[in-house]
Order: C-alpha cells, then structure tokens, then sequence
C-alpha cells in the first residue's frame, strides 16, 4: 500500500515539471504570436506612409519630364506669375479650365496659409488656456464635465463645421463687422479652430496633468501663488508637449479639407486681407480632381498640390520633433 503511494506521488512529482515546460512552451508561443502582430502593425503603418507618398509622388513627376504635360504647364509657371489675355500684364492665376491655362499656386499656397494662420490665432489660445485651467483651476467635478465636452468637439463631421460655418458663422461676422464677402478666411478659419481645439487641448492638458506634483509644493512653499505657478513653473515644464499639441494642430489646420471648402468662397485671390474670399491646397483637390481627366496637366498638378501638402507638413512635424527632443534635454540638463 505505501509502495503504491509511493509510485503514486514520484509520477505526480515527475509530471510537474513536464506541465510547467508545457505552459512555458506555450506562452513563449503567443508572447511570440503578439510581439509580431504589433511590429507587423507598426511596419503596416509605415509601409502604407510610404506607399501613399510613392503613389502622389509618381503622378506628380510628369511636371518634370512630360513634354505633352509640358505644353500647358512648367514648374516656373507654376511660380511665376503669367502673362494674360494681350500679353500686356501678368498676374497669379490659377485657371485650369480656360483656353490657355494658367496654374499658378501661389494664390493656393497663401489663402492656405492665410485660413491656417486665423485658425490658429483662434484655436491655441482658447486650447491652452482650457487646457491650464482644467489642469490647475478647475475642481475635479469640473474637469470632469469640461474634458469630455472639449474632446466630443473632436467627433464632429468636418462637413458639419463647415456647414455651420456657411449658415451661422458667416451671418454672424457679416452682420457684426460689415464684411463684404460673407465666405472668407475669418469665416473659415473660425470654423477650422472648433476643428484644432480639441487636438491641441488634449495633448497639452495630457502634458500639464504629466508635470509632478513636486514642482507644484516647492513653488507654493517658496511663496507663488497658484497663478505664479502655472504660469513660471507648470508651463515652462510641460512646454514640450504644449509645442507638441500646436505643430499637431498645425498639421490639421493646413491639410482640413471640407471646412475650407464649404466657408472659404473658393476664389484663388493674392490677397492677405482675411475677409477676402481664397481658395486652398486642400479644397482645390478636393473639388477639382473628381472632374479632371487623368492623366492631364491639370491632374498631375493637383498631385503636385498633394506633394506639397505632404512635404510642408512632413517637414513641420519633423522641426517640431527636433525642437521638442532639445527643450526637453535643456530641460534636463543635458545642454547648455
């Protein structure tokens, strides 16, 4: 009988080790399994990036070598301004649907610059200052209420901004200031900075509620008083992420399509008066590559417009990385 038992409990203790080398083989298995769905996502991201960049690039390039593309357009027309009708003065036109075409995009490249500009006067101020207060001011029952109100901004359709924007917005500055032009960059960038808001207001509350508590009881035991802190002690911490949250409220501003499209009065106009009618970038493609014949001038140019969005925004983010990657190591110490 103890022999028995005895047998009974060397198998038990045998097979133990076999169960945990069995449980150990399989989590290797799927930690194997996981750790190469997530880099085949981040690769699959990448990939994608790059693909769509080779896509708009290669439609782009026939400005370049295209002799039958080279009869209505060149890369100096594009820039320079053109002579027209009678040859006897020359303007930045963008007419592409005319007997001699004309494509100028430095009437594109300003009212895009123009609306981008208003909306970020409008939108980084209110964005921060919401940010600051929900972080530092406001009570917790507050911040409850105002956090969730500010990022649902973020779920709106751009096609309803710009639809209030048509309806509301633009009655409201007309009726309010006088303007001429009902659909303007004011009008349009108004409606653009309800679209930038809850970007920069996330991140930049998310950078402020980061800051440790510590900076906060060592400036008050010096003698600061919460305003003091905020200002002197919480925002110069968090001033990596605050640029952060503007270069991505940047890159949203000037690539927004359907606001600008339906608000802007889309007149490719060189003026820097704001109450003026523009047209962008981004409302250009959108409203004239669904109508062009491919493979045209004019459809190589609006890739050309795609290349362009694609590369001033690229180069932002990337200034921006590096700026934020050196206030954060000054900030640490790491540079003088």
């Amino acid at each position: 009988m103890e022999q028995a038992e005895a047998e009974k409990t060397n198998v038990s203790v045998g097979a133990r080790p076999e169960r945990h080398a069995l449980y150990r083989a399989r989590f290797h298995w799927g930690e194997a399994i996981i750790e190469t769905a997530i880099r085949s996502s981040a690769l699959i991201v990448i990939a994608a990036l790059v693909l769509i960049f080779v896509f708009i690039g290669k439609e782009a390039l026939p400005i370049f070598y295209s002799a039958e593309v080279h009869e209505e357009v060149t890369i100096s027309s594009l820039f320079l301004p053109q002579p027209l009708a009678g040859g006897h003065q020359t303007r930045f036109v963008w007419q592409p649907v005319s007997g001699k075409p004309r494509y100028s995009i430095l009437p594109l490249a300003l009212g895009t610059l123009k609306v981008t500009i208003v909306a970020l006067l409008i939108g980084i101020p209110i964005a921060l200052g919401a940010a600051i207060f929900t972080s530092e001011f406001a009570p917790n029952v507050v911040r409850e209420i105002i956090k969730p109100v500010i990022e649902l901004l973020a779920g709106i359709p751009s096609v309803v901004l710009g639809f209030f924007g048509l309806m509301v917005l633009a009655t409201v500055f007309q009726t309010a200031f006088g303007l001429t032009f009902r659909l303007n960059a004011i009008t349009a960038g108004t409606g653009l900075a309800l679209a930038v808001i809850p970007i920069i207001y996330t991140v930049a509350e998310d950078a402020f509620s980061a800051v440790p508590d510590s900076f906060r009881a060592g400036s008050i035991a010096l003698g600061a008083n919460v305003w003091q802190t905020a200002w002197k002690v919480v925002m110069p911490a968090a001033l990596p992420g605050v640029f952060a949250a503007c270069v991505l409220g940047f890159g949203r501003a000037i690539g927004e399509t359907m606001i600008v499209l339906i608000s802007s009065g889309n007149a490719a106009t060189m003026s820097l008066d704001p109450a003026q009618s523009f047209r962008s970038f981004s409302a250009t493609i959108a409203a004239e590559l669904g109508e062009v014949t491919r493979g045209s001038a004019h459809y190589h140019v609006l890739f050309f417009l795609g290349v362009l969005l694609f590369v001033i925004t690229f180069l932002t983010n990337f200034a921006g990385h590096l700026y934020v990657k050196r206030v954060r190591e000054k900030l640490q110490g790491k540079r003088k």
